[in-house]
């Protein structure tokens, strides 16, 4: 396909890049035989005006070029371990911009729920934002795989940025794959993402915010990040690598998620997969070291193999909240982060004066130092570590890490989990009648409370399909119905649970702790083989007593009374309703829902409504019989 141009117009792009890069950078570039990249770097060169090239193309040197410079811009801090630096984003740019993040189309087009923009609009807008901004410093090239190497779920991307921090962030979060640019050249279909921090104030902050644009041109597989640093909006292979995946998933028929993949453990040597979608803050990454084998923490691409749906990690670091971490309920990733032989970048953590690095959850008490908004020192009126605040390390410091992670055929599915935060209405877990029932009820219905990870009010309760509506490039309906498209091709369709570590009891103290979600993966392993009844419910099927109790005792060593199980999965009917209402309208306003959706909703309400007319609105577990 012909791809979007910065610069109109023919010119001689190769000595413009003579000109502006040393001979080793110009070898690098052009050993990769495809004119278009070369005129694309030049492209950019020509408008955005950086002093000095660097192409990166994965060797140790590379690495340690990159680490190098991010400590010398300022970009990251030292600590007083060599391999742990603290970035800072500064007090405006802490999360994932929505306003600002818009996906472009064609003229006319709109897009139900997610903020859009007409495509040749935001392209002249985000060339004149890009004039000079890279002015003084030095562009980054890197290539980079989405997945695995030698892989059918692998997709390709090239990241251009000034930003060391952002390379050093891409470098541990993701395999640098430039000898596949070289060996298939202009034959390789590959992402492209531009990225620019801006002119940055004495602080090393962002300092034109008002300029921080990050847009996703879908025609083009290329994204454009502005005047921000904050990793959600400007680390390309993330999340916006998601939203062009999501995209080319809908056209060739197979799922981009924002998933979890681990391994749970049952009988014998058993491993079970499982992936699982969780929005910021509900405990995604906590639920994946929670699993006996971890596949991947955050991103899954999905497809099907010989009527088997398979699941494979596109990346190999973790980018996650380090706030709350502490050594009793997260012991794996609290070592992993305080081990000095590890490489890790804390992001608006506290950096204490004498190179300590402390956040919310760590052994010790904050010290004077600098956060993310500044010099901090005990009884200043903001908090020491930010509640967004952020680790950036390699997924395989993990002991509990799966060696499938580089299988270019991924690993199967069993299980597919959605969790979402809620004080009042859903049990600690719960499984769906079917593919359709799960894929309705638990993950197009997906709602949760507001975390940190964005910029707004925390706490309001946010409707969150399959944890992915930031995300989307596509239309929640047409998510919903590739979902239901994709299982019409599997010989074995995975079982679809709900889970929600965040019901409280009426004077609002969890019901649940943070560990007891061990116990939810592995009744859900077992039911995934049949090893173990359910209860059926109005709204799914739900764990017996007896198998809680004696999970309880085998994983955790501790006593499960029946009047907490009676609180936990108790059927709060008024809730559910509530919910459905809720969800029934949302999707009323977008017109290509399928009607299944309605259907199934249709028919759960019924059923509610059914159960309390004979039992009331609050139903204690036991009413229910046995499947």
């Amino acid at each position: 396909m012909s791809r979007e141009r910065l610069v109109a117009g023919d010119y001689d792009y190769l000595n413009l890049l003579r000109s502006s890069m040393s001979e080793e950078m110009l070898k690098r570039l052009l050993r990769i035989p495809d004119p278009e990249l070369h005129r694309w770097v030049a492209d950019i060169i020509s408008v955005a005006r950086p002093s000095s090239v660097y192409v990166n193309i994965g060797s140790e040197e590379d690495f340690e070029y990159v680490r190098r410079k991010a400590l010398l811009n300022k970009e990251e801090l030292p600590t007083k371990y060599p391999k742990h630096t603290v970035h800072f984003d500064g007090p405006k740019d802490l999360a994932r911009d929505r306003g600002n993040t818009r996906i472009l189309l064609s003229s006319g087009e709109k897009i139900p729920l997610i903020n859009t923009y007409e495509r040749v609009s935001g392209l002249n807008e985000i060339k004149k934002i890009l004039e000079g901004i890279m002015s003084g410093k030095e562009m980054y090239v890197s290539f980079y795989c989405f997945g695995p190497r030698n892989s059918p779920f692998t997709m390709y991307a090239v990241q251009v940025t000034d930003s060391a921090y952002v390379t050093h962030s891409e470098n541990i979060l993701y395999r640098v794959c430039y000898d596949e640019f070289v060996n298939q050249g202009p034959n390789l279909n590959y992402m492209r993402f531009l990225h620019s921090a801006g002119e940055r104030d004495e602080n090393g902050w962002s300092k034109n915010v008002d300029k921080r644009r990050i847009y996703i041109d879908l025609e083009d597989d290329t994204v454009y990040s502005t005047n921000t640093q904050y990793a959600g909006n400007t680390v390309g292979l993330k999340k916006l690598a998601l939203r062009l995946c999501v995209n080319r998933g809908l056209k060739e028929g197979w799922l981009c998620e924002h998933m979890f993949i681990t391994g749970v453990k049952g009988p014998g040597d058993r491993i079970t997969y499982f992936t699982g979608a969780f929005p910021a803050g509900c405990g995604k990454t906590s639920t994946a070291l929670m699993s006996d084998t971890v596949v991947g923490d955050d991103l899954a691409i999905i497809k099907e193999f010989d009527g088997i749906a398979r699941a494979a990690n596109p990346e190999v670091g973790m980018f996650g909240i380090v706030d709350g971490i502490n050594p009793k309920d997260d012991p794996e990733i609290y070592e992993i982060l305080n081990s000095p032989e590890n490489e890790v970048i804390f992001s608006n953590v506290l950096l204490t004066d004498d190179g300590e690095v402390w956040w919310t959850g760590k052994v010790g008490e904050p010290r004077k130092g600098i956060n993310y908004a500044g010099v901090w020192w005990p009884g200043k009126d903001n908090v020491p570590s930010h509640p967004n605040s952020r680790f950036t390390t390699s997924i395989r410091y993990l002991k509990s890490l799966d060696p499938k992670i580089d299988d270019p055929m991924g690993v199967p599915v069993g299980g597919m989990i959605f969790g979402g935060r809620d004080s009042d209405t859903l049990p600690p877990v719960e499984e769906s009648f079917d593919w359709v029932h799960g894929i309705v009820t638990k993950g197009a219905a997906l709602e949760s409370e507001r975390t940190t990870a964005v910029l707004g009010k925390a706490g309001e309760r946010e409707f969150n399909p399959y944890a992915i509506l930031d995300f989307l490039s596509i239309s929640v309906g047409k998510f919903t119905e590739l979902h239901l498209r994709f299982a019409e091709k599997l010989k074995i369709k995975p079982k679809v649970y709900g889970v929600n570590y965040f019901l409280r009891d009426e004077k609002g103290n969890y019901l649940a702790e943070k560990v007891d979600k061990k116990v939810w993966l592995k009744w859900m392993e077992l039911r995934v083989h049949g090893d173990v009844d359910a209860i059926e419910t109005p709204t799914g099927l739900i764990p017996l007593y007896e198998d809680l109790r004696k999970l309880f005792e085998k994983h955790l060593s501790k006593e499960y009374p029946e009047s907490l199980y009676e609180k936990q999965f108790t059927l709060r009917v008024p809730q559910q309703l509530s919910k459905i209402e809720r969800i029934w309208v949302i999707y009323s306003e977008i017109p290509d829902t399928p009607k299944i959706l309605f259907d199934v909703l249709r028919a759960q309400k019924e059923r509610l409504e059914n159960a309390r007319r004979r039992y009331g609105d609050f139903i204690p577990p036991h009413t229910f019989a046995k499947k």
